[in-house]
């Protein structure tokens, strides 16, 4: 509505403002809000490709039973997808958008979604979810677009759902564990006597039970977490012992707010909680084709079980095998070539710079298998196909980190955890591969 302003002697201007109380009668088509090649369309398409059924076996509200209906999974399993191609991996982010952002409100149609309906469903499906990866890494393979005959692996650091000070030794564990017991029992108490709980209702009690006890289990897990750490520990003591020289291990601390999570060294050089994450990829396509999340801190000892994911997952075999220098490990060379398995990691440099190149060669107490293999990353070809790991890991790291939502973690527990990243690896081949599967 224009207001004629005086300003000043008789002049006035004529302004257009804001009239925020006049009723709008706007017809509106929810499918006429995205054109026609918009992302969240190939989601939506994507989904109604894909063998779903992992995930309707849990649904209980059936023809000629009572019971509220059940949101169908294929639209939670859209919305999931569609939020980690941008990089949303908060529930209640994404239920707030599918109310105000268009894209959701069209992949909803109108079906409204609580942050617990979505919460619950990004976490507990998990083997449904591996299933996902599977079928889509499957379908690539028969169209020759996805190859796993060489991979590359490199583990990345991932900032955990849990502080730096929720980390307690044993006693202090302990002491919290019997307060948590005691409050549960005192929360049980006070909810069931008569007006003590009348002015809660049934969800709010029901939300702080639920609250108490998961404290208490997350507890519960902490301590259970600490017998192997102090085996690690003691391990660990001992070879520094028989070094001469002086431990100075402190011990084992573990997380109340994630038991999983680790004090781990980031890319940054500092110290954080964080969970590794394992990806696997293939350096010709750069699709992900393995995922597994690790409460260790260091990488040695997982190339060998990420290779048998790629393999059971592929149904074909791994011929060559990229890893940085922190999956070194001899033994792990020896059985690969074993294996017909060709591994390339870089030999670990002597500690006399001025014989830094000896590190590629053959030394009198290497196998055959060994020998091969400094041999071969001592070679111009050997550094040819071992310089394709970094430009393949590092990437793909980099685009989940920053654009698909693994920049912090939002879960805890390995298993939530490992949920999360396979959505982000999902929607990160589905970018790249997604109209492939359509065809």
């Amino acid at each position: 509505m224009s207001d004629d302003l005086e300003t000043s002697g008789t002049e006035k201007f004529r302004l257009r403002q804001p009239e925020r109380s006049q009723l709008v009668l706007r017809p509106e088509c929810l499918e006429d809000l995205l054109a026609e090649d918009h992302p969240a369309r190939l989601i939506w398409a994507v989904s109604g490709e894909l063998d779903l059924s992992g995930f309707y076996v849990s649904i209980r509200a059936r023809e000629g039973v009572v019971g509220r209906d059940a949101t169908d999974p294929r639209l939670l399993v859209a919305l999931w997808l569609y939020a980690a191609t941008n990089g949303i991996g908060s529930a209640r982010k994404l239920a707030r958008l599918t109310r105000e952002h268009d894209a959701y409100r069209w992949l909803c149609g109108g079906v409204s979604l609580s942050y617990h309906t979505l919460s619950d469903f990004r976490v507990s499906h998990g083997e449904a979810v591996d299933a996902l990866l599977t079928q889509v890494l499957t379908a690539l393979l028969a169209q020759k677009l996805v190859d796993v005959w060489r991979i590359t692996q490199d583990g990345t650091r991932v900032r955990a759902c849990a502080g730096a000070s929720s980390f307690r030794r044993r006693p202090k564990l302990q002491t919290l564990l019997a307060q948590s017991k005691a409050h549960v029992e005192e929360l049980k108490r006070h909810l069931e006597e008569p007006g003590e709980g009348a002015s809660l209702s049934a969800r709010q009690r029901a939300a702080r039970q639920r609250a108490a006890r998961e404290r208490q289990e997350r507890l519960e897990q902490a301590l259970a977490q600490l017998p192997e750490l102090e085996r690690r520990q003691q391990k660990l003591s001992s070879k520094i012992a028989a070094k001469g020289k002086a431990s100075t291990l402190r011990e084992p601390r573990v997380s109340t707010t994630d038991p999983e999570a680790r004090v781990m060294k980031m890319s940054d050089g500092g110290y954080r909680p964080a969970v590794n994450v394992q990806l696997a990829c293939d350096p010709r396509s750069r699709a992900i084709v393995g995922v597994e999340v690790s409460g260790q801190g260091v990488d040695t000892g997982l190339s060998e079980p990420m290779r048998q994911q790629v393999e059971t997952r592929s149904g074909q075999t791994v011929h060559e095998h990229l890893v940085d220098g922190g999956y070194l490990s001899l033994g792990e060379i020896e059985r690969a070539a074993a294996q017909d398995v060709t591994m390339y990691v870089p030999p670990k440099p002597p500690r006399n710079p001025a014989q830094r190149s000896s590190g590629c060669d053959p030394k009198p107490t290497d196998s055959a298998a060994l020998a091969a293999w400094r041999q071969r990353m001592g070679s111009d070809e050997g550094k040819a196909v071992y310089h394709q790991r970094a430009a393949t890991s590092e990437t793909v790291n980099g685009d989940l980190k920053t654009f698909r939502g693994l920049g912090q973690l939002t879960v805890r527990g390995l298993g939530k955890i490992r949920c999360a990243v396979l959505w982000s690896a999902l929607a990160y081949n589905l970018m790249h591969y997604g109209s492939a599967l359509l065809g």
